[in-house]
């Protein structure tokens, strides 16, 4: 019965020092490199959407696999079961759209995919947001296309050539 009780004390301690580590391991550093990885994702988004405006396709190609690794390597954290397969999934569907933005040069193509990949980016901006970060949905009165910017000034992606100024603020976060 000793054994038992010394077994069992000797697993809570471990327990219990491994929560300890676990905890302390949430250092300034991590909260660092999460928000570089935020800043990343967010700096990528944004790259492919100005490299639409000034239409460089093999720009909108490179930001594009940017984009995509930054995705790639982020971790969601404080979500719920439910939640982290939600957003897990979502990240997935950007992920797939952005593969689609690169394997072509044509831009009209990528702007067509850009639009659709903009709305589902807005639904995870909030956890992608660095906390220094304004972000802002933009939306095309004309189309309703919609993309994610840092400024409030309208600089429509989709339509540069006629349309550059069309636009408006939406939300922001």
């Amino acid at each position: 019965m000793k054994k038992i009780v010394v077994i069992a004390f000797i697993c809570l301690s471990t327990l219990a020092q491994a929560q300890l580590t676990s905890k302390e391991e949430v250092t300034p550093e991590l909260v660092t490199k999460r928000e570089a990885q935020k800043k990343e994702i967010t700096n990528n988004y944004l790259a492919l959407k100005n490299s639409l405006i000034i239409s460089d396709s093999l720009a909108v190609v490179k930001n594009a696999e940017a984009l995509k690794t930054s995705l790639k390597n982020f971790k969601f954290k404080k979500l719920s079961l439910e939640q982290m397969n939600e957003a897990t999934t979502k990240r997935k569907v950007i992920i797939d759209l952005v593969t689609q933005v690169t394997v072509t040069k044509n831009i009209n193509k990528q702007r067509k995919i850009v639009q659709e990949l903009s709305v589902k980016f807005w639904e995870l901006a909030p956890k992608f947001k660095a906390e220094d970060a304004t972000l802002y949905l933009q939306v095309c009165p004309m189309t309703g296309a919609v993309w994610t910017s840092d400024s409030k000034e309208i600089k429509n992606p989709y339509y540069p050539k006629n349309m550059l100024t069309c636009g408006e603020v939406k939300a922001s976060l």
